[in-house]
């Protein structure tokens, strides 16, 4: 149990009786801040729904940070996200052999993504060499939603540690499928 008691709906007043994703337990945990966490679930419908950001891009990105983090409701959720928008079950795999520093399928800017993702997670900067192939690649604004969405998630995975909360059952098959401690480096 999540050190919050997970909200629902009928507990918020009624102008906050609208925050979208109030399914997830990030959001109904949040929600006792409902001003923020009608914020926080805008900035991702933002960036899932709104963005020009190529969406298989953002979520391995997403996905590298779940990764790098140990979050096994950041991973399992956005292993069921990036499915739905195209990244395929190698393209999650691929994660661990980047990581690893292995070579994988994967084309030069999908590995620059990742790369950019592990080096703002890890070691909280983006050096240029890993900055400028992203810059190529990326127009300025695909370039700052994407770094946003790195901080982003940066900033959910360790609210979500804080909180302690609890991935939804229907979410677990993920971690089963794709299992978060077979790719997570060793501590």
């Amino acid at each position: 149990m999540g050190r919050l008691r997970y909200l629902e709906n009928s507990d918020l007043a009624p102008e906050y009786q609208d925050i979208p994703r109030m399914k997830s337990n990030i959001t109904k945990a949040v929600a006792h801040s409902p001003k923020l966490a009608r914020l926080v679930a805008g900035r991702g419908m933002y960036l899932r729904h709104d963005s020009g950001l190529d969406a298989r891009l953002r979520e391995l990105a997403i996905l590298q940070v779940g990764y790098s983090t140990g979050s096994a409701y950041e991973w399992a959720h956005h292993v069921d996200v990036a499915l739905q928008f195209g990244v395929s079950e190698d393209d999650i795999r691929a994660i661990a052999l980047e990581t690893a520093g292995e070579r994988s399928h994967l084309e030069p800017l999908a590995v620059a993504v990742l790369a950019a993702a592990r080096s703002l997670t890890d070691d909280l900067v983006l050096p240029q060499a890993l900055f400028d192939p992203l810059s190529a690649a990326l127009s300025n604004e695909h370039l700052v939603d994407l770094l946003v969405a790195i901080g982003e998630y940066n900033g959910l995975v360790r609210v979500m540690a804080a909180i302690e909360i609890d991935l939804e059952p229907e979410y677990e098959t993920y971690l089963e499928r794709f299992p978060l401690r077979a790719f997570a480096p060793v501590a």
